[in-house]
């Protein structure tokens, strides 16, 4: 089955069909993946999930901006006549229903593909929409990652290679800019957070930022220690966006609800108090066990200790960052 159907047909009479055909192609293939692949190189949570009852859900954020939500990382999309941007893409047996809800918003294919990080919720797609036509964009760190086998210290998961249809085709070292769809779209890196290839995009003429994971909105944020991530650095990014946000700036984080200034402002201000009590108890040598039972984060449990990344479980990965 060929993902990539292209049928050259006047877009104002037969845009409709179109996307029907390209959906059902897509779809046909992804039902296909244990023939063509035998799920050899799809990780068993990703195999033990039942993606059949999500619904891709999408908000209007203005300027042609949209957030989706599904399952896995927030995605971000940019639409216009110079066609489609999107920022993640879930989990690979989520792409016929990403691209339906694209299709909802707009008539014009998907160009671009930007990854904030390498994690497989937010690059699960990446292969369907690369055999698609689609660029796929990310730091360089991120394709480096995705072209070997990983081990996720932290989730105790081991993570196959991506294929080669999955990896980024171009990469940056610091930032990149898009000039389309009437605006900019400003791509930036940033210390080593919730991993080491992390990159924050903003969509400067709509005033939208998408943190990606080094922005967990209400939850206590994961970080990927055996990919470099540290607690200094999801600190630096949420300086870094609050420094270019203003009070009507659109935030998407990677995960939980869409947010603003305010609501990252109160972020920094967890990671920092969380941060400073565990280094205190680091000075005056106190070990990770020491630390954990001292909950140096209950004050913000009942606010941010509800999520998938349990207090204690945050306790030790900040703690194993500020040990280095």
């Amino acid at each position: 089955m060929k993902i990539g159907l292209k049928l050259q047909l006047h877009r104002k009479t037969v845009a409709s069909a179109d996307r029907t055909i390209r959906f059902a192609a897509v779809r046909a293939t992804i039902l296909c993946i244990g023939c063509v692949t035998a799920l050899g190189a799809v990780s068993s949570d990703v195999r033990a999930q039942d993606f059949d009852a999500v619904e891709i859900r999408s908000t209007d954020l203005g300027g042609g901006v949209y957030m989706l939500t599904g399952r896995g990382g927030n995605i971000g999309v940019s639409v216009g006549s110079d066609g489609v941007v999107l920022i993640d893409d879930q989990y690979a047996p989520l792409t016929p229903k990403i691209l339906a809800a694209v299709a909802e918003l707009t008539p014009e294919r998907i160009r671009f593909v930007l990854n904030t990080h390498w994690h497989g919720d937010h690059t699960g797609g990446n292969e369907n929409l690369g055999r698609e036509g689609a660029i796929i964009i990310a730091h360089d760190n991120v394709r480096e990652r995705m072209s070997v086998d990983q081990f996720m210290e932290r989730l105790d998961r081991h993570v196959p290679a991506s294929p080669r249809a999955a990896l980024p085709i171009v990469t940056f070292d610091r930032a990149l800019t898009l000039h389309l769809n009437g605006g900019d779209v400003h791509v930036f890196h940033v210390e080593p957070a919730h991993t080491d290839g992390d990159s924050i995009v903003h969509f400067r003429d709509a005033n939208v930022v998408h943190m990606g994971d080094t922005y967990f909105n209400g939850i206590y944020p994961l970080i990927d220690t055996s990919s470099g991530g540290t607690l200094n650095g999801l600190i630096d990014a949420a300086d870094r966006v609050l420094e270019i946000a203003d009070d009507e700036t659109k935030i998407i984080p990677g995960h939980g609800g869409l947010s603003n200034k305010a609501e990252l402002r109160a972020y920094r201000y967890m990671l920092v108090a969380v941060r400073d009590a565990i280094s205190t108890a680091i000075a005056a040598g106190r070990n990770v066990d020491e630390v954990v039972a001292s909950k140096h984060t209950a004050a913000f449990d009942a606010d941010w200790g509800g999520g998938f990344v349990k207090p204690d479980d945050f306790v030790r990965s900040s703690f194993a960052t500020l040990a280095r």
